[in-house]
């Protein structure tokens, strides 16, 4: 073996280094567990393929550092190849060994003089490797002289092939200078001939121009007549449209609204009117039908119980619900779907018993498209358009209602309710609601 100061002046050649590398990984893989040096124990249980690929490194730095881990390879490699390792025992090298397994075999036997083995061994290395280049410089140049040859002959050929063509294009350049004598001649031919016919142009123009004249005075009073005709069709449209505009709705509504209070057994007996209501109006993304409304009784609190109740006994109430502010102040856990499904069916109960016209708005803002909603009877549902908001909607439903129509809005939002108040609309808080719908 060597002594404690033989060493390597630089790193194993990288085909001696992946030599004992591998041969490193075989012997891991047949070690008994308590005996695997512990920095490679997590390698030893690596797939035999793979060992040596991916623990090159940390097999390498230990069979640097690691004498007995080292000594156990060379163990195995004295049993592969015992002439060699006695041969480098005795410090010769046979004549036919391969200079990877000879370098290899003294890194890890450390015979004496084994760093001059090892250097040895790189030497051959890189001399067949300078010849392999060498071999396959030659073997490049002599390509590359075929290739020379084979260019300068379809050089030639080119060459050839480039004189026809030369000699067959002054051919054709002879013949098309002709063809050009020749089409001078027609050109000439066709100027004098164009010449004339612009003359005769000129004269159509002039008669075209008078007959144009005639047709413009004509088509000027066909205009006039056309005209007349559309605002008389205009006016007869505009005479249909307001037969048939928002504001009979309105004034309906309205007298149904006076005419129920007067009666006073209108809150028991009130029908859905036949005509279309001031909230179907309002642009919404609707799943089912719109509106919303209520109107208060003044005396009371927006937090007395009673509140609800007094509202919902006026005659013909619009009651309109801030959908997500009643749904998220009542049941906050609940999943939007539920949510909604919830709400709604309490305010189709509610309808039922109080038979009072329900509009409930939700905020549709960031839907991608109208939400399937089964809405009770008597209840409409409305989202609100895209790039508007819930209380954008709550606030055109008030606004569509004419001034005297019974509106209530159920919203714990301070601005909605305050800027339907000034409207004339009542706000109620929505934990009456839910203490309503619990209730029912």
């Amino acid at each position: 073996m060597s002594s404690a100061g033989e060493g390597l002046s630089r790193p194993l050649p990288e085909q001696v280094r992946l030599h004992v590398v591998e041969l490193a990984a075989q012997v891991l893989g047949s070690m008994q567990p308590a005996t695997i040096p512990p920095p490679l124990k997590g390698i030893a249980r690596f797939d035999p393929r793979k060992r040596a690929r991916l623990g090159s490194a940390p097999i390498a730095a230990q069979l640097e550092t690691d004498k007995e881990f080292r000594e156990i390879v060379a163990e195995a490699l004295q049993e592969a190849w015992p002439e060699l390792v006695a041969s480098l025992e005795e410090g010769n090298v046979p004549p036919a060994a391969e200079p990877v397994l000879v370098a290899a075999a003294a890194y890890l036997t450390r015979p004496p003089g084994w760093p001059d083995l090892v250097e040895t061994a790189r030497a051959d290395l890189e001399q067949a490797a300078a010849a392999a280049e060498g071999t396959a410089q030659e073997q490049t140049v002599v390509r590359l002289r075929e290739q020379l040859a084979a260019q300068k002959a379809a050089a030639k050929d080119e060459t050839d092939r480039l004189r026809e063509q030369l000699r067959v294009s002054k051919a054709e350049i002879a013949d098309l200078r002709r063809r050009l004598h020749d089409a001078r001649e027609r050109v000439r031919v066709a100027e004098d001939r164009a010449a004339e016919l612009q003359v005769r142009e000129q004269e159509a123009r002039a008669a075209v121009t008078s007959a144009t004249s005639a047709t413009e005075s004509e088509l000027r009073k066909l205009r006039e007549r056309l005209t007349d005709a559309e605002r008389q069709v205009e006016a007869s449209r505009r005479a249909a449209r307001e037969g048939r505009s928002i504001e009979d709705a309105r004034i309906r509504v309205l007298l149904d609204s006076l005419q129920d209070a007067a009666a006073g057994l209108r809150s028991e007996l009130a029908l859905p009117v036949a005509i279309s209501k001031p909230a179907d109006s309002v642009t919404a993304v609707s799943p089912g039908r719109p509106s919303v409304r209520a109107v208060p009784a003044r005396a009371l609190a927006d937090d007395d119980p009673a509140l609800l109740d007094q509202l919902l006994a006026i005659p013909h109430l619009h009651l309109v619900v801030d959908g997500y502010n009643v749904t998220k102040t009542g049941y906050p856990s609940l999943t939007l779907l539920d949510q909604r499904s919830r709400l709604l069916t309490g305010l189709g109960g509610l309808a039922v018993q109080t038979r009072v016209e329900v509009t409930c708005a939700f905020d549709g803002a960031e839907l991608n498209g109208p939400v399937q909603v089964s809405a009770p009877r008597g209840v409409r549902v409305l989202f609100s358009a895209p790039g508007e908001i819930a209380d954008d909607l709550i606030r055109q439903l008030v606004r569509a209602e004419p001034p005297g129509r019974a509106v209530a809005v159920v919203s714990s939002d301070r601005e909605v309710a305050d800027s339907v108040r000034r409207m004339g609309a009542r706000p109620v808080p929505a934990t009456l609601l839910l203490r309503r719908l619990s209730r029912a």
